[in-house]
C-alpha cells in the first residue's frame, strides 16, 4: 500500500494537488469524502469540490467509519483511494462521543495498514496557527496534530503544500509540473 499525506492550511492548494495525483494514476479512483453537508457554507464546498473530480471517479461519503470502508475495498478492489479530510474526519469523530472517537480511530490506521492500491491521504497542519482557547479545538488540535504524525511515519511521501506550491518533507520529490 503506498501512502502519501499531502498536508496543508485552508485554501494552500492540497485537495487540488491530491486530485492531480490521483488523476495521473493508473486504474480507477476512489473518491473517500468525510465531509458533511451541515450548513449552506459547507454545501458550497462540497458542490466545488464534486465539480472539480472527473465524473468517471467513484465516491464514497464516509463520516465516520473510514476503517469499515477501506476494508471494504477488498471485495471490489480500487487502483487509488483519495481521502479527503482528516480534519473533517476528526472533527466528526469528536463529535460523535468519545466511544466513537476509541473505536474509530486504531480502526482507521488498521485498515489502512492493509488497503489494497495507492492511497492519497489529505490533512490540514493545524499545528501553525492559533489555536482556540476552549477545551474542544485544543483536542481537536492535539489529535490531528497526532494523526497526521501517525500518517507520516506510515507514509512513503509527505508533502506540505502551501500557498499552492507542493514542498516535499519525506519521500521521492515530485516530477516537473507538480509545483
Amino acid at each position: 500500500m503506498p501512502l502519501e499525506l499531502i498536508l496543508g492550511g485552508v485554501r494552500s492548494g492540497k485537495s487540488g494537488l491530491a486530485e492531480r495525483l490521483a488523476a495521473e494514476a493508473d486504474g480507477p479512483v476512489l473518491y473517500l469524502a468525510t465531509a458533511q453537508p451541515g450548513d449552506g457554507e459547507m454545501r458550497e464546498r462540497i458542490r466545488r469540490h464534486r465539480q472539480r473530480r472527473p465524473a468517471h471517479w467513484s465516491l464514497l461519503e464516509e463520516p465516520l467509519a473510514l476503517g469499515a470502508a477501506l476494508r471494504d475495498l477488498d471485495r471490489a478492489p480500487t487502483a487509488t483511494v483519495l481521502i479527503d479530510c482528516m480534519s473533517l474526519w476528526v472533527s466528526n469523530l469528536l463529535l460523535a462521543g468519545e466511544a466513537v472517537f476509541e473505536r474509530e480511530r486504531p480502526a482507521f490506521l488498521e485498515a489502512l495498514a492493509t488497503c489494497p492500491g495507492r492511497v492519497i491521504v489529505v490533512s490540514n497542519e493545524v499545528g501553525l496557527g492559533l489555536i482556540g482557547m476552549d477545551p474542544l479545538t485544543r483536542r481537536f488540535a492535539d489529535e490531528l496534530g497526532w494523526l497526521n504524525q501517525d500518517l507520516a511515519a506510515r507514509a512513503e511521501r509527505v508533502v506540505l503544500t502551501v500557498a499552492g506550491l507542493p514542498q516535499v518533507l519525506k519521500g521521492p520529490p515530485f516530477p516537473s509540473g507538480h509545483g
